[in-house]
């Protein structure tokens, strides 16, 4: 019997990007993440890489713009059943990612009817894949919607291509909305359900030169970051029915551009490496347990190219400080499992686990040498497990070698990270 059991079968998770959206650089396309990457031809493949990295828990999206094409309750599921497939065979356990940015054609997220439309699709969904992978299980209703309130409410990148303060406010209060109705759905058909909701972990500050944005600047950081888990929470429009076990479980995603310096115009600029006003990731993510004190992921987390291993080193050592300071931290994911273009370019950005290289009109998967190494060198820091065993849920993960780990190690918050 476990001292310190996880929620999750694995300390360690990843997962696949999986967006939907449809997108302003090319009007009236929607993009499909899970086609551009291959991940919907390699998903045996991509599963296997996984489990033979002792990783149990993946983020998996299933695209609500394809499977509720037709309206009036048709759907159709059909699309997932090579990753259920795939999953299963590989022992692993999804967190349904159920709104990655993307929603039907014939619906407009400021419209009443939306939440219910999205309750309803979320009950559907829950009832198809319930039943075809193994618990517990793990749900995302609405990926990120602080930075998708912000990307299509107020930058007018993706539908519904909004340009203005008011209507990201609007567009954010609309997705909590939706998210809180799309949880109650689902506890109908498990009532058992976890709810995990990402959010990016943001810190801004202003130009050394502009004193008279220090204010804007801290409302983001303080206000602007947390109130679409305040509203899930119900600390804020309690009227929408947020409540604690609604957000249940709280994903930080930390990236490099997480903390930038203010602009009022557009997104703000990426704050340097070397930059003093850089705070650690240990001191963010306590911010976030004192608000909720509900069990925590990071939910999304990588470096770029040969910068890999690095961050996961500086990763591990913040979030082992957090873990020796009393923080619930159940899991870190390790996202995108496989390579992304960027949404703008093209390009890839070689942040996965796995690069994607062109071969004979496919995308062959090419493991990070170095990050795998670091991954390890961490799993046998903490008494993981480096490849999954025939029953990676017979017992419940040992939290407390994590916690025994972060006080050997005796890690401390440091602000000079990458």
């Amino acid at each position: 019997m476990a001292k310190h059991p996880g929620i999750f079968p694995t300390f360690f998770l990843s997962g696949f990007e999986c967006s939907n959206f449809l997108w302003g650089e090319r009007p009236g396309v929607r993009r499909n993440l899970i086609a551009e990457t291959r991940h919907d031809r390699h998903a045996a493949e991509d599963y296997r890489i996984l489990a033979e990295l002792g990783i149990a828990v993946s983020r998996e999206g299933i695209p609500w713009p394809l499977a509720d094409r037709a309206g009036g309750g048709q759907y159709d599921f059909s699309m997932v059943d090579p990753f259920i497939e795939a999953m299963n065979a590989s022992k692993i356990i999804p967190i349904w990612d159920l709104f990655h940015y993307g929603y039907p054609d014939d619906l407009d997220p400021y419209d009443d009817a939306f939440a219910s439309r999205f309750a309803a699709y979320c009950r559907a969904a829950a009832e198809y894949v319930v039943p075809k992978v193994r618990g517990p299980h793990f749900f995302t209703p609405i990926n990120e919607i602080t930075f998708f309130s912000f990307c299509a409410g107020e930058w007018g990148w993706a539908a519904p291509y909004r340009c203005s303060r008011d209507d990201r406010m609007r567009l954010r209060l609309a997705l909590c909305r939706a998210a809180i109705a799309g949880v109650k759905a689902i506890r109908e058909v498990d009532p058992d359900a976890r709810m995990v909701h990402i959010d990016p972990l943001v810190r801004v500050v202003a130009p050394r030169d502009r004193p008279d944005q220090i204010e804007a600047a801290r409302h983001e950081t303080e206000v602007d970051t947390f109130l679409a888990w305040d509203v899930i929470y119900g600390r804020e429009h309690p009227e929408l029915g947020g409540a604690p076990e609604i957000l249940d479980i709280v994903g930080a995603n930390n990236y490099s551009f997480g903390q930038m310096e203010y602009r009022e115009h557009g997104p703000h600029k990426p704050l340097d490496p070397g930059d003093d006003r850089i705070a650690p990731l240990c001191d963010m993510l306590q911010t976030v347990w004192e608000r909720y004190r509900r069990p925590m992921i990071i939910g999304e987390t990588s470096g770029m190219r040969d910068g890999r291993a690095d961050w996961l080193h500086d990763v591990m050592c913040e979030s082992l400080a957090a873990v020796r300071r009393g923080m619930d931290l159940q899991g870190i994911c390790l996202f995108p499992a496989v390579d992304m273009p960027d949404w703008h370019t093209g390009e890839w950005l070689h942040n996965g686990i796995c690069d994607l290289a062109e071969e004979n009109g496919d995308l062959k998967r090419v493991p990070d040498g170095k990050y795998v190494d670091e991954l390890r060198r961490w799993q046998k820091e903490l008494n993981r497990v480096t490849r999954l065993d025939e029953d990676p849920f017979s017992d419940p993960v040992e939290l407390q070698d994590v916690v025994d780990a972060a006080q050997r190690l005796d890690m401390q918050p440091d602000k000079d990270w990458c």
